[in-house]
């Protein structure tokens, strides 16, 4: 196999902050000598999410096995997921903004037709619902746990709690017509082709307010292992948390 240099659009305040956590977590473990220095499997495992490198692509390039390269991406994965915030947690921030986006995406992954729970019909393509909320400047703030693709939005965020949160802290958040009948703290366009010209003004500068929402959401494509993921469906929460964990590190 030919190997070649390549780079990850990532700062080095990223690699730092995993490779710190992860000098923590072989001092907790006991760790006496691994085949990568803790740099470098900080390195391997950044790779992997954002450039999306195969296991087989990684360990040509680091010079390890397969195997040991699944073990040291499981185990950052794992290091991050754990410091990833809580609703409740989150909410403590999501208080301080005039106002927040609620959103929902789908992360495709490799299931066949006969794997029913986890196919969409509204995107037409298996995958996991992860429910979303960013600031009014379109800032990742918040991930939901994943579930699967044929859960609808707002059964997703009544699952998770997010609407009984919102309630609570009094806040004006902003989603789409998914979220139809989530009640007052969330604010929906109305439905309808022949709506009245006030109507149509409400949802035009609706839409202004909540396309912000987006630039999450391509926070989240960034990285190019939530395009297409072919691990098991038991492992895309954490990976999901992990990505959240190093956003916000980055930022």
């Amino acid at each position: 196999m030919l190997v070649h240099p390549s780079s990850i659009d990532l700062s080095t305040r990223t690699l730092r902050f995993l490779a710190g956590q992860l000098t923590a977590r072989r001092r907790d473990i006991g760790t006496r000598w691994r085949r990568l220095p803790v740099a470098r499997q900080a390195l391997l495992a950044l790779a992997h999410p954002r450039c999306g490198d195969t296991y087989a692509q990684l360990a040509a390039g680091f010079g390890i096995g397969i195997a040991t390269v699944y073990r040291y991406i499981r185990e950052a994965i794992e290091v991050l997921a754990a410091l990833a915030p809580t609703l409740t947690e989150a909410m403590k921030t999501i208080r301080t903004q005039a106002l927040v986006i609620l959103d929902g995406t789908l992360l495709p992954i490799d299931r066949i037709a006969a794997d029913t729970p986890y196919y969409s019909g509204k995107h037409k393509r298996h995958g996991m619902n992860v429910q979303v909320l960013t600031d009014p400047f379109g800032r990742l703030l918040w991930a939901s746990p994943a579930l699967p693709g044929s859960t609808h939005d707002l059964t997703a965020a009544r699952q998770h709690g997010i609407i009984d949160a919102l309630a609570a802290a009094g806040l004006n958040c902003w989603a789409d017509k998914a979220y139809q009948g989530a009640g007052r703290p969330v604010r929906v366009p109305f439905r309808g082709r022949h709506l009245k010209q006030w109507k149509r003004r409400h949802n035009t500068t609706h839409a202004k307010i909540r396309c912000v929402g987006e630039q999450a959401m391509a926070t989240l494509k960034g990285w190019r292992l939530l395009r297409k993921l072919r691990c098991s469906t038991n492992r895309i929460t954490n990976i999901v948390k992990a990505v959240l964990v190093l956003h916000h590190a980055s930022a």
